[in-house]
């Protein structure tokens, strides 16, 4: 069982409007409710660059993504369905306001962004442990210095 299923879909989009719009395709939406949770993770997981060790919260991806039933996060389940039926309805909006479509998938990833950067909090998402690295020292969050001097000689 995953994050996201097709019958939890039923929320964002009707059951009539999936058939019309995968029209005998039964890959059209499990591809979407993956390529939706590829992208929600790549947002959620923090990469080498220095900017991630600036404070703020790092989400235990693994851990939040293998959650399924209630044990899911509601907020993140919602913005994961609204990215899945935009990516859905790539192939056909049919019966689908594609404007409102947008602006739903725009907004979600807003709010996505808003939880990568640490502007937005979720309490009850896993967090990595991350004070101490592999050599034992705490990493420090930045680091400054300058040049040595130049002299014209």
């Amino acid at each position: 069982m995953a994050f996201l299923e097709i019958d939890d879909m039923g929320t964002v989009i009707y059951d009539y409007q999936i058939e019309q719009i995968a029209d005998g395709n039964d890959e059209a939406l499990p591809e979407a409710i993956n390529a939706a949770i590829d992208e929600v993770m790549g947002y959620l997981t923090p990469n080498q660059k220095k900017n991630w060790q600036d404070g703020r919260p790092l989400y235990d991806v693994d851990t939040i993504f293998a959650k399924t039933g209630t044990e899911r996060n509601s907020l993140l389940l919602q913005i994961t369905k609204t990215i899945t039926k935009f990516h859905f309805i790539e192939l056909c909006n049919a019966d689908i306001l594609y404007e409102r479509a947008k602006s739903n998938y725009d907004r979600a990833l807003t709010k996505l962004k808003d939880l990568a950067n640490g502007n937005l909090t979720i309490k009850s998402l896993p967090l990595l442990d991350n004070s101490v690295d592999e050599s034992g020292e705490e990493p420090l969050p930045y680091r400054s210095g300058s040049r040595t001097k130049f002299n014209h000689e």
